[in-house]
């Protein structure tokens, strides 16, 4: 009874994908190493803890800005009272100074044409919201972040058509997989209104290349449809050939053609592990759509207090140079020592340079090459080992047997544990025919296949 009193919209949440029933299963067992030993470690939580003592260590060194003190006065009403919903000028000055500075000043960004949001989620449903009428279509590359069939689709009654990307190129985005949604989408009576991409992805961990990039600006110009680049994870980037940003892609002679109808999500969720904090953001050089996003973003402003906190740190260059740099180093080491651990197991990783997490290749030790063999071996991992990894099929992969392990939101000897664990259950199935694939390959005939298929030939020599 109490269910009919219910909306339509409350009933198609889109939560109950494997992802987030993976934390669920976390949530009721969560690892301790004092109060629960045997507890789930969360591998699921794309979050990051690796630099938290730098913004302690500046706090402690400017006890001003958190004590909402402002030249030894005390500020505190200013910023209880009523702010509008075009934010503090000094925090949308200081953020977008940050937001130059992880893309290597290589582009600058306009306060103007920044619209604060409380964090990425809000931004991207904002932005479905101004650019697609209920049952219009975007075109998102697969593999994609889960929440995305909830933060796109949940309210906005907007669609998504997968572009389909293959393994047999890194997952790379091709202008024929491009094509080839956009006709689906078609056939399907579906209008679209844009393609909208994570770069650096979640949840690969790759960083678009340059050369994907124009294809894509090409497509979406041609096609006369926008191109939202959610860019959340851009200062998380750790290794060359580096980040670019789609707004470089833009400076660099394609403004004209370019004009309106590119849309970037940015946040401080990832690179300063600040997503309880709630700060994200629309940039676009669309005045009709910075307008309306304005407007609709008083249904998640940040709040006064936090905008003037993060102003004051974001406006300390010294401590940003040597915050970016750090972040960098220590995550570059935390991936390094993922993908170390799972190499000495017998478990690959795409190659990636980005990001909090690692795209790990367990189709060996499914039971059968099939989405049922790949959450068989999900449960197994979540209940038996005690990780909450994220499955591939949660995510949109098109080939089962692929997860997402995320590394930044535990301590090192947390790490290590999850790796002996994961150790101790793949030396069980090596001596179980079932664990070495569904069709009968041996272990060393995949690694084989997979070294000769991540190997850099010359194509790929020349989109870096």
């Amino acid at each position: 009874m109490i269910q009919k009193l219910l909306s339509r919209t409350c009933n198609t949440h889109g939560q109950d994908s494997s992802y987030f029933l993976g934390w669920q299963e976390y949530e009721k067992n969560p690892y301790d190493p004092i109060a629960n030993p045997t507890g789930i470690i969360q591998m699921g939580l794309a979050e990051n803890q690796l630099c938290f003592d730098l913004i302690e260590s500046w706090l402690e060194k400017n006890p001003g800005p958190a004590g909402f003190k402002e030249d030894g006065a005390l500020i505190f009403r200013e910023l209880a009272l009523f702010q509008d919903y075009h934010g503090l000028p000094a925090f949308k000055n200081a953020l977008v100074k940050y937001m130059g500075e992880v893309r290597g000043n290589r582009v600058r960004f306009d306060p103007n044409n920044l619209v604060l949001t409380a964090g990425s989620t809000c931004a991207n449903e904002i932005l479905m919201f101004c650019l697609a009428d209920p049952g219009e279509a975007f075109l998102l590359p697969t593999p994609y972040y889960p929440g995305f069939d909830r933060d796109l689709k949940w309210r906005t009654g907007a669609e998504i058509v997968p572009v389909h990307c293959s393994s047999s190129n890194g997952f790379r985005i091709t202008a024929a997989a491009l094509e080839e949604a956009y006709h689906r989408a078609h056939k399907r009576g579906l209008a679209v209104k844009g393609v909208l991409v994570t770069n650096p992805s979640n949840p690969l961990g790759t960083a678009m290349t340059r050369r994907e990039l124009d294809e894509l600006v090409d497509f979406v110009v041609a096609k006369d449809i926008h191109l939202v680049s959610d860019e959340i994870y851009a200062g998380t980037n750790f290794a060359e050939p580096g980040f670019v940003s789609v707004a470089e892609v833009v400076a660099d002679g394609r403004a004209e053609a370019c004009r309106g109808r590119i849309h970037i999500v940015c946040s401080l969720s990832k690179d300063l592990g600040l997503p309880g904090f709630r700060v994200g953001g629309i940039y676009s050089d669309n005045e009709a759509v910075v307008s309306a996003a304005t407007k609709m973003s008083s249904f998640g402003l940040v709040s006064s207090q936090t905008q003037y906190l993060l102003a004051a740190l974001l406006s300390d260059e010294a401590f940003t140079a040597e915050y970016v740099a750090e972040n960098r180093r220590r995550l570059r080491e935390r991936h390094d020592a993922l993908v170390r651990g799972l190499r000495g197991i017998g478990i690959e990783c795409l190659e990636s340079g980005a990001g909090l997490f690692c795209w790990v290749d367990m189709r060996h030790l499914l039971s059968a090459v099939t989405f049922e063999g790949e959450m068989e071996l999900w449960k197994k991992i979540v209940y038996k080992v005690g990780l909450n990894i994220s499955p591939g099929s949660s995510c949109h992969c098109d080939e089962p047997g692929w997860f997402r392990l995320c590394f930044a939101n535990m301590s090192e000897d947390t790490l290590s544990l999850a790796l002996s664990r994961l150790q101790t259950f793949v030396g069980s199935c090596r001596n179980r025919p079932h664990c070495s694939g569904g069709d009968g390959r041996t272990r060393r005939q995949f690694l084989a296949r997979w070294v000769l298929r991540s190997s850099p030939a010359s194509d790929r020599k020349s989109e870096r």
